[in-house]
This record gives C-alpha cells, structure tokens and sequence, in this order.
C-alpha cells in the first residue's frame, strides 16, 4: 500500500521515526535503526557530537543519503537555549528540520508550552520545519499550529516512562482538530502502544527509549515497525462498532 507521510513537500516512507540516545555504543544505535525500517532519526544536539566532523561522530554511523536528520533540543530549559541549538544543527549543514524541545520541569520532562509557543514562532518565521513537541494539549496544538508548526507531537506519556497512551481522547481531540501532521512521541512502552497510536489515526509515531531499553534492541526495533504498519492499516481499514452483546459470526437466517 502506497501510503507516504507527506510534510511540506517531503515525502515519509515510514511512519516510525526513532531517536538515537541510551544505546551501548553506535554501532548498535545503527543496527536498530535499520531495523526499525525508519528513515527519520532524530538527533539531540545539545548531547550528542553531530556538528565536529573531527571526532567519532553518530553521523559516521548513519547514512545521511539514507536517513533524514531530525535534530532535537533535548536538554533546553529556556527559548535561548532552544533557539541556539536549532540554529547551530542549521549552521552546519544537518537540517533545516528541528524536533523543538523546551522543557520546563527537571523531574517529569514536561515541555515549557509558553516558552515552546515562543521559539515556534520564531523559529518558524526563519525559515526552519519546527516539530514542537509538546503535551496532550487540544488548545496547546492548535496554537502551536497557527504558530507556524508543521506538525505537532504530543506525548503519551512522560518521556522514557514507557506508561503508553494515558489520555486517547485528548490525542483524538487534536487529531480531529489539526490541520498539519500528529506525529505521537514520548511515553511509548511496547509495540502495543505503537499499533493503539496509529489506529486512533496518528500520522506516525517517534520514539526511543521504548527500543533502545528493551533487552533486545534489535528485536523490539523490528517489532515497532510492524507495529506501525498494523496500526495504520487497522486505521484505515476501520475497525467494527463496539457492541454490549454478541453477535453470531456466521448468519443462521435462511438455515433449517
């Protein structure tokens, strides 16, 4: 099935997108991802060598012909910090694509929304694709939306607690809502999780953790690609109405 997630002209062909971080070293960090089937890797600036391309750099290991480079801001408590990062993935040739990250509490890793509704709009008025990521917010995402954001992605649940979708109706709130892409990230536990995403109708699904402290990486990386694929077939095949009673799979009318 011919079904590519398409953003600003840019064309998707999984709809699983991975992060890089918590691997043992590079080279397993390379093998997941080709497993996953992914071609988005996103990246965190701030924590990982991606701009000195004269040390042992992540970028060694994954190929940019192959792989679109989501540059990240993991780590920014502030929109300076923010803006800073995007920039400098900018500056050196990575990506005009930022995963924005503004975070605004050191325990829960929930996103800062009125300092990520300011860098959005200004980092959108430069020129730059901003993936905010931010809560389960209806109101949040729409403005992030009008603020120039290509697409939204809120959380699950808090980064790396791997609690799975703890609010469905607000994330189909905003996917009802949006106009641009609903791309879930954060929280995510198991390839369950994935495939309940995608059938509420999300567009595709970013995650990390989930893969990289499974006790076998590669393994889990390919279970949340089929993941992807069942969730978003189930999604538009369309699933049967739920029913309090039963209902005979097979008719008995016209039976003797």
């Amino acid at each position: 099935m011919q079904d590519n997630l398409v953003i600003k002209g840019i064309e998707f062909r999984s709809r699983l997108w991975v992060g890089t971080g918590k691997y043992k070293n590079f080279e397993e960090t390379a093998r997941a991802i080709e497993a996953s089937g992914a071609d988005v890797v996103t990246v965190a600036v701030r924590r990982v060598n991606i701009t000195d391309r004269k040390s042992e750099n992540l970028l060694d290991f994954v190929d940019q012909k192959k792989y679109k480079i989501l540059p990240n801001t993991a780590g920014c408590y502030n929109v300076e910090d923010a803006l800073r990062y995007s920039r400098l993935a900018r500056e050196s040739g990575v990506s005009d694509m930022v995963k924005l990250e503004v975070i605004g509490d050191e325990r829960t890793l929930f996103p800062d929304t009125i300092g990520l509704l300011k860098a959005t709009e200004i980092l959108a008025k430069e020129g730059f694709m901003v993936f905010p990521y931010t809560n389960d917010d209806p109101i949040m995402a729409k403005r992030l939306e009008d603020a120039g954001a290509v697409a939204v992605m809120p959380l699950a649940a808090p980064i790396g607690s791997g609690l799975g979708i703890r609010n469905p109706y607000n994330l189909k709130i905003i996917l009802e809502a949006a106009k641009v892409p609903v791309i879930v990230d954060a929280g995510v536990g198991t390839a369950s999780d994935v495939a309940i995403a995608m059938e509420l109708g999300s567009d595709a699904v970013l995650l990390n953790t989930a893969i990289a402290g499974a006790k076998d990486p590669i393994m889990m990386a390919s279970a949340m690609k089929h993941a992807v694929i069942a969730g978003r077939l189930a999604y538009k095949a369309g699933r049967i109405g739920r029913k309090l009673y039963a209902t005979a799979s097979s008719p008995i009318e016209g039976m003797l």
